[in-house]
């Protein structure tokens, strides 16, 4: 087909059992641009761009690309007409290396070889003419996060895509990588490529876009070019109301140390060392703030708290008592919460139903069992509440995990954690991927823990969700605390020189 001057989706209905996800929704964009689709989670977006790419089927509505109608039953069909997509979270396989994996979408001219020689020889020059640098023998598990996002990209462009969509394609990128991201699609927006941009970012929207669709509840509700909007109005287009983020209450006193880390060294997944000697305090009552630039020791230090991570040198004190390298369960047992990084395959098990991960911890002990047996009606109950209590957007508490959008399975997990009362959390990235209502809310629910008694150590990238929620921010640079400065103190100069590593100027 002929290259892809304009697309649009006409009165697009989308019906799941239970719930309609999309009631007559347009959209229109056209090569050259960027349009920014907006919406709470569970508004639709993701759903409407699955059946651009052919892996859902409209019950009604019609698919126009240069006018002319077209069907699209498959991903393939999708990638022929010209139209490419990274999923939120990547279709690629671990085990497999970067060409097998753009290989798994080729149909070659023999059934008993792949021309895999081919294949890597025509990333290599996709890569070279994108600035994306992947080196196509790499297996996808050795990989950053940064990195496969760019695999897809390629496998996009290998097939020659000249409309892309980009599911929420920042929420697990550095700083720098977004950075890059950006610079790469300003090049190929110059280059007549048409690109949707689904994002709960808004100033990377405003950065990016030139116009913006907004859905609610699965319908069309404002659409405008991004000249004519501000982050305020499509905020409160978004949520349907105003949306205020919540800023913590400065306080002088605090319970006890909860946690603390006493020359803590621990190693990564390549054997490098990943904390060198690291000293904390957490105190009952208070947000600790962690800053830093992803890679830097982030996972390794809330792993080491919670268990998961081993520690070859140094001490880790819970409530008093050492909980260095000891069992996950254990911690747990002593009641310790925790918002892992990756919410799909650390924090749920994607296939089990929401009201199975809700009490994936709990469902052997009273209330939720009585002598090894489950207690189905109090079980039933307890998840609908919870469902109801934190806005967890689900036909029902059947629903497999894997089916709800990202930012409800991170406010399922949240839910879970909050609800068993513990008495110290380590919250990785906790509103990573989520619209900004959902933000809201969160950062409520993280207070109002705080305000309970709970201590929690926050680790984020967003250096204004640090200064809204911390008491006290420590910046963590290449394993090592730099500093740790009150956050009446912290301004994002100052954080940002600490996180490059110069701490000239701080105190």
């Amino acid at each position: 087909m002929d290259k892809i001057k304009s697309l649009e989706m006409v009165n697009i209905t989308k019906k799941f059992p239970g719930v309609i996800a999309n009631k007559d929704v347009h959209l229109k964009v056209e090569s050259g641009e960027v349009l920014a689709l907006l919406g709470e989670n569970g508004a639709g977006k993701t759903t409407l761009m699955n059946i651009l790419y052919g892996l859902y089927h409209p019950n009604s509505g019609r698919i126009l690309i240069n006018d002319q109608e077209v069907k699209i039953d498959s991903p393939k069909k999708a990638l022929d007409l010209g139209i490419g997509m990274v999923h939120q979270h990547f279709m690629l396989v671990p085990s497999l290396t970067v060409t097998e994996n753009v290989a798994l979408g080729i149909k070659f001219k023999s059934k008993f070889s792949m021309d895999l020689d081919n294949v890597a020889q025509k990333i290599k020059l996709l890569s070279k003419k994108h600035d994306l640098n992947i080196d196509s023998s790499l297996l996808i598990s050795d990989l950053s996060v940064g990195e496969r996002q760019k695999v897809e990209i390629i496998k996009a462009l290998y097939f020659n895509a000249n409309i892309l969509v980009l599911d929420e394609p920042t929420a697990a990128l550095t700083p720098q990588e977004t950075d890059d991201l950006i610079k790469w699609l300003r090049s190929v927006i110059k280059e007549g490529m048409g690109v949707i941009f689904i994002s709960h970012k808004l100033n990377e929207v405003m950065n990016v876009s030139d116009r913006v669709e907004v859905l609610r509840n699965g319908k069309n509700v404002f659409s405008t070019p991004i000249s004519k909007t501000n982050i305020n109005q499509l905020a409160r287009k978004m949520a349907g109301h105003d949306v205020e983020l919540p800023t913590v209450e400065r306080k002088n006193k605090f319970g006890n140390t909860i946690i603390e880390l006493e020359n803590v060294w621990a190693k990564n997944e390549r054997g490098l060392d990943a904390l060198r000697g690291v000293n904390l305090t957490i105190r009952k009552g208070e947000i600790l703030g962690i800053a830093g630039v992803s890679g830097n020791g982030q996972k390794e230090l809330a792993e080491s708290i919670t268990g998961l991570q081993k520690i070859y040198k140094g001490d880790i004190r819970f409530k008093g008592e050492s909980i260095a390298n000891k069992s996950v369960q254990s911690i747990i047992d002593k009641g310790m919460g925790y918002i892992p990084e990756d919410r799909l395959h650390m924090g749920t098990i994607p296939g089990f139903k929401v009201k199975e991960n809700l009490i994936l911890k709990d469902y052997l002990r009273s209330p939720f069992s009585k002598i090894f047996l489950l207690d189905r009606t109090y079980i039933k109950d307890y998840c609908k509440s919870t469902v109801d209590e934190y806005d967890v957007r689900c036909p029902n508490i059947n629903t497999p995990t894997h089916a709800l959008s990202g930012g409800n399975i991170q406010k399922l997990i949240l839910s879970r954690e909050l609800k068993r009362e513990p008495d110290a959390l380590v919250a990785s990235y906790p509103i990573r991927g989520v619209d900004i209502a959902a933000v809201q809310y969160i950062h409520e629910k993280l207070l109002e823990a705080r305000d309970n008694d709970m201590g929690i150590l926050l680790i984020t990238e967003e250096l204004d969700e640090l200064i809204n929620l911390s008491d006290r921010i420590a910046v963590i640079y290449e394993g090592q605390i730099l500093d740790v400065i009150d956050t009446a103190e912290a301004d994002k100069s100052k954080l940002g020189l600490l996180m490059a590593g110069i701490k000239e100027g701080s105190r």
